[in-house]
């Protein structure tokens, strides 16, 4: 893995494939970790002819954590939007494109696929609106344009997610067995062994729910970019499962009646799945079309 210095904080990335070939940036969700895009599916997506580059956000895996901007309180912000006020976060959804914009800079890369998923999928579509000429093709999965009069997340599914983690090893490898048990589409299932063994690596390469509350911040406080998302001209993909609990389906219908001629791919039976399995070979097989007609 390498480093790179993007908008004064340090961006840890790695690469599979040709830098030769068409890049494409997989741009992770939520306190994910560059580990969450698969290593198989990235490998997959490089044979197909890629240049793959995946990558922790700013306070997550191993890039800067902004400490100094301290643990923000997510139910104050939620009350003081509920509230009808102004709320500024530590840092922002268009923040976090910048330093993707810079991660490819720092890769010396003029234009890529911009591929992300959930909150990546955000600061793709952002990416996509404000960086126009640095977009070959725009992927957004199981994501959001941001639009406030779209179907709320299923509560208890909520509940879990604003439940800050255990702080010890194993307490917080089975917390996190049991979000992603519940976020999992019922078609596909949950492979317990390789989410185990994938929280191990997460919570051994960083822990760090500060961040994690930071970047949820950013998105409560997003903006609806779906009037922006009109002006998007590249090829867009848009995928979504149908039995999404934490961001429902309505939300890809919403960004693919947004952006000109963007197909929408719904996974029957798929949730908010991670990366593995049955649904991300799906998945990877629908980006590699799109590729094809780029």
């Amino acid at each position: 893995m390498a480093k790179a210095q993007v908008n004064n904080v340090t961006i840890e990335y790695e690469t599979f494939g040709s830098p030769s070939s068409p890049a494409i940036l997989l741009i992770i969700g939520l306190g994910g970790q560059l580990i969450e895009w698969d290593e198989e599916f990235c490998v997959h997506l490089a044979d197909a002819g890629l240049y793959v580059i995946r990558f922790d956000n700013r306070d997550s895996g191993l890039s800067t954590k902004l400490e100094k901007a301290g643990m923000p309180s997510i139910a104050g912000i939620i009350s003081r939007l509920m509230s009808g006020e102004k709320v500024t976060p530590p840092y922002t959804i268009k923040d976090m494109a910048a330093d993707a914009v810079g991660l490819l800079d720092a890769l010396k890369i003029k234009k890529a696929h911009i591929c992300g998923m959930s909150m990546g999928g955000m600061i793709a579509q952002s990416l996509a609106i404000n960086y126009p000429r640095r977009v070959l093709s725009l992927i957004s999965i199981y994501s959001t344009t941001g639009n406030p009069h779209l179907p709320q997340p299923k509560p208890e599914v909520m509940r879990l997610l604003l439940t800050p983690p255990p702080h010890e090893r194993e307490n917080y490898i089975e917390f996190k067995l049991n979000l992603f048990r519940a976020i999992t589409g019922p078609l596909f299932g949950v492979d317990e062994e390789w989410v185990r063994n994938l929280m191990a690596l997460e919570y051994e390469r960083s822990f760090c729910p500060e961040g994690t509350a930071r970047q949820l911040a950013a998105i409560l406080t997003q903006g609806n970019r779906k009037e922006a998302l009109r002006s998007v001209k590249v090829p867009t993909l848009i995928i979504h499962g149908d039995a999404d609990p934490l961001v429902p389906v309505e939300a890809g219908k919403d960004a693919a009646e947004a952006v000109p001629g963007a197909e929408l791919k719904i996974i029957e039976g798929m949730g908010h799945d991670l990366p593995h399995g049955e649904a991300w070979a799906q998945i990877a097989e629908h980006i590699i079309a799109h590729m094809k007609k780029c």
